[in-house]
């Protein structure tokens, strides 16, 4: 697939849009009446993130509109995340805008460089970039909350000072309990009459580490009886000795998330901020915070809005990153990439495709009410991704050996006979059709002689009703090759089968003269003895059993599906040991097929099964 510019301009990116109608939807419909309004045409942008005065020396933005990816680096991003980003990205692509990559790491002891790259690894192969307008793609690094710390720290001390904040010592038990409930308004702290003075020293103090971890926090002083729990005097600074993967020891305080988010957003002249609904009653505050900021002039005005969308929920899948993590810790999975995961390098080395995960992404919508998206859906859009793209080869992943007991009498003792087959078919047809002239149709090669491995499945001593392929007296043809008569098989002193015997039939190759002069109804695949590849084949399913793992507390691990991962040693066709790590093709009959990322080496090729050829799950 070949990777998305990012909006170098606006006329790029609104061309773009115009020459691919996105179905609508409420974000899309709220970003077009802000463009008619222009809501945010008076913004400024001084070519990095900063405060008021800042920007006031910038130009007129030249992003129409400004989104944002913000994850914590504190694990692997799954499938979800997927959405988002192709949400945030594809927006700013379509609206002639930029999505800002940013890390929210402000919770030091969760957090760790190689989240972080993983992070910028998975967005740039999902296939966008981060870039600001008029910069060369790739240029530009990601953002980070804490690059933003000072600026935190200021704020809130004029939050402070302004009267709206206050340290409260409370325990953390204290505090939970004076908050009240949804039925019981809170209790005020009797450190909440604190004069901005008294209060500024103390937080000081904090600041300066004269105060232990949990002794006291910062909280925002809005309504302890609002009916909006998370208005009731949040905490929006706590202290944390903790050494931060960016910034150190600077800090022995870090500012709380939800006070940290607004403020990000508004120091990058965010204008749309895109996020899941467990967020909505978080709005409140973030608006009530940029409402104080601005108006205290350390913030531009317009600020930006949040606006929620509908998390992914998907059937026979965990999002959890707690319990994905268990996964991987009590090794019930070979790690975060395991191709299992739902994680998006656990995605990607199961041989999933960018554009299989944006359409996708298109395909489930945006909402605002929560509903679950079968598995299969996504299983779909991958199968459409790879049906034109993926070169064909023959596998026999449970062989048995097929001996042709005349082939020396036919075609001559130790004869080997090539034969060839398009490994993009349908190129082959549109060529026949004279749809795609000049274009190069590949083509695999490899032989056919005595001996050759076939499914063991294709044999039937004793046929049940209807079976079409190998049974004495029976003729079918091997794929690519020459058509056969089944004769037989030979077994061994327990009675299990370890030859299947059959006749060549004579000037019945394919695509030669008189091929067809023998009238089949079947045709199998089958991998010569002479040029066939060991190769380890392994066979993935989902993970879970349950369409729904953890719903209503039920323990997930007990959902596991003992049968998701099962490897055999398979014989694949010379074309194949080309293969080159993540590459994908169609085993024919079999499914969808990518050579491991990690182990696939030419020496010993390793496949995963990335798909099947139609959805069987249940059935």
């Amino acid at each position: 697939m070949s990777t998305p510019s990012p909006a170098n301009t606006a006329a790029t990116a609104t061309s773009a849009a115009a020459e691919t109608v996105k179905p609508s939807n409420f974000l899309r419909q709220i970003i077009e009446h802000d463009l008619e309004k222009g809501t945010y045409a008076t913004r400024r942008w001084a070519g990095t993130p900063g405060d008021a005065a800042h920007h006031a020396q910038g130009e007129p933005d030249p992003a129409k509109i400004r989104t944002r990816f913000p994850p914590e680096p504190n694990g692997y991003l799954h499938v979800g995340h997927a959405k988002s980003i192709c949400i945030n990205f594809g927006l700013a692509r379509d609206y002639g805008g930029v999505c800002h990559l940013r890390f929210d790491d402000t919770n030091p002891e969760k957090e760790d460089t190689e989240y972080v790259n993983s992070i910028i690894d998975a967005v740039k192969w999902l296939g966008f970039d981060w870039t600001q307008i008029g910069q060369a793609p790739g240029s530009a690094a990601p953002y980070q909350a804490s690059d933003y710390f000072d600026f935190m720290y200021r704020a809130a001390e004029y939050l402070i000072e302004a009267g709206h904040a206050y340290v409260d010592e409370q325990t953390a038990e204290q505090m939970r309990v004076n908050r009240g409930d949804f039925s019981k308004p809170g209790v005020d702290s009797p450190f909440r009459s604190r004069t901005p003075a008294e209060n500024l020293r103390i937080f000081r103090e904090m600041r300066d580490g004269k105060h232990e971890d949990g002794s006291m926090v910062l909280r925002a002083k809005i309504d302890m009886a609002s009916p909006n729990i998370n208005m009731r005097d949040p905490a929006i600074y706590r202290i944390r000795r903790a050494t931060h993967h960016n910034t150190g020891d600077t800090w022995c305080i870090y500012p709380m998330y939800t006070y940290a988010h607004p403020i990000e957003d508004a120091l990058e002249q965010i204008t749309h901020s895109l996020c899941t609904l467990e967020f909505e009653d978080q709005r409140p505050f973030y608006d009530w915070l940029l409402e104080r900021l601005t108006e205290g002039g350390l913030l531009a005005s317009p600020p930006p809005r949040q606006y929620e969308f509908a998390r992914l929920n998907l059937t026979y899948v965990i999002t959890s990153k707690r319990k994905l993590a268990q996964l991987v810790y009590d090794h019930k999975v070979n790690g975060w990439d395991d191709p299992r995961m739902p994680t998006i390098v656990g995605l990607r080395r199961r041989g999933y495709t960018p554009a299989a995960i944006q359409t996708f992404a298109e395909r489930i919508g945006v909402t605002k009410s929560d509903s679950w998206i079968d598995y299969s859906t996504l299983e779909g859009c991958l199968r459409e991704d790879l049906e034109l793209k993926a070169h064909r080869g023959m596998a026999v992943l449970n062989p048995v050996k097929l001996v042709l007991t005349n082939w020396d009498d036919v075609m001559g003792a130790g004869h080997l006979e090539p034969c060839s087959l398009p490994a993009l078919p349908h190129q082959n047809h549109e060529a026949t059709q004279g749809v795609a002239e000049g274009v190069e149709i590949p083509v695999r090669h490899f032989t056919i002689g005595k001996e050759v491995w076939i499914e063991r499945e294709d044999f039937e001593e004793v046929p049940p009703k209807g079976y079409k392929r190998l049974f004495p007296g029976n003729k079918v043809r091997l794929k690519g090759g020459y058509v056969i008569e089944c004769t037989g098989c030979t077994k061994d002193a327990d009675g299990n089968i370890t030859e299947v015997l059959a006749t060549v039939v004579p000037d019945t190759k394919s695509g030669t003269p008189g091929a067809d002069s023998v009238k089949v109804k079947a045709a199998i695949t089958w991998v010569g003895v002479a040029d066939g590849v060991n190769a380890e084949v392994r066979m993935y399913d989902r993970l879970f059993l349950d369409a729904h793992p953890d719903a209503g507390g039920k323990d997930f691990i007990e959902s596991l599906n003992p049968n998701s991962l099962k490897v055999v040693t398979a014989i694949v066709e010379p074309s194949l040991a080309n293969a080159k790590p993540d590459d994908k093709f169609q085993f024919e009959r079999h499914g969808y097929f990518v050579a491991d990322r990690i182990d696939h080496k030419a020496e010993k090729p390793v496949f995963n099964l990335a798909v099947g050829l139609k959805d069987s799950w249940g059935k």
